[in-house]
């Protein structure tokens, strides 16, 4: 349970409160300061210490901004060793070795599934492991304004990795990249839109939400991947296997370019 930490630490805080209430001797205002000392003396030892109470802490948005940013190290210390743990098994499993020298991505948004390849430093890549997308708005096609709630699709790379986001944990990626930027500007469209991420969490609005626990898996693999030049293919249907969705009067002219790159880039990674 998610929140069980927490949930202990403010049944304990209640609990110290209405005792010290109850059993300090005192006028009320001397229980009231002597309890309020108490809780908060229990408050700064969640925050300022290591533990568990304060993991908890950080899975409530509203109570991130008091616990301090993170560092990448610092979630990869809080979450590496069962990440790590779930990684191996399933490198284990296909007889691959961990870390790879190199990783990639492929996200089919018909299918609402993100694949992930692993490869070798000549770069012959295999599937790994295929993660469900939990939540992702829009239809197929391409993302073309801020706003318009669509999931982009292109041959992107990863840009960063997040630690401090209200989504768990985050992978950004590099949209818009080229290709955007240049038909954006040719289509006179002046914000196509940013902050593009493959999260933790289940709901989402022009990301791929993956869950919690995807979120760790994919943020530490990235992190251990020895090269961090990161592909992440996004497609409305998986064009190694099928032709694109049939075309309407209002998609963009460019379209069919920008699946003929997918087509291309999708080459490198063996469907399965």
């Amino acid at each position: 349970m998610r929140y069980r930490n927490l949930i202990i630490f403010g049944i304990t805080a209640a609990t110290s409160f209405g005792a010290i209430l109850i059993f300090v001797r005192g006028s009320l205002k001397k229980r009231l300061i002597i309890g309020i000392v108490t809780v908060a003396a229990l408050a700064c030892a969640a925050l300022f210490l290591r533990s568990p109470i304060k993991e908890a802490m950080m899975q409530v948005p509203a109570l991130r901004p008091l616990l301090g940013k993170k560092t990448v190290s610092d979630q990869i210390q809080t979450y590496g060793e069962v990440a790590r743990a779930r990684l191996n098994a399933m490198f284990k499993e296909k007889g691959f070795t961990y870390p790879p020298a190199k990783l990639a991505m492929l996200a089919f948004k018909d299918k609402r599934i993100l694949e992930v390849y692993v490869g070798s430093a000549d770069g012959n890549f295999q599937h790994l492991h295929t993660y469900p997308v939990l939540g992702a708005s829009g239809k197929l096609g391409p993302k073309l304004r801020e706003g318009d709630f669509q999931v982009p699709e292109g041959v992107y790379r990863l840009e960063s990795l997040e630690p401090n986001t209200p989504y768990h944990l985050a992978l950004r990626l590099n949209y818009p990249n080229d290709f955007d930027l240049e038909h954006a500007r040719i289509d006179g469209r002046s914000k196509p839109g940013s902050d593009i991420l493959i999260h933790g969490s289940n709901g989402s609005v022009g990301c791929l939400a993956m869950g919690d626990v995807a979120s760790e898996d994919l943020f530490v693999l990235a992190n251990d991947t020895r090269d961090h030049n990161i592909a992440i293919i996004i497609c409305p249907v998986d064009l190694r296997n099928f032709e694109p969705p049939p075309a309407s009067p209002n998609d963009p002219v460019w379209l069919p370019t920008l699946y003929q790159e997918i087509s291309k880039a999708l080459k490198n990674y063996p469907a399965h």
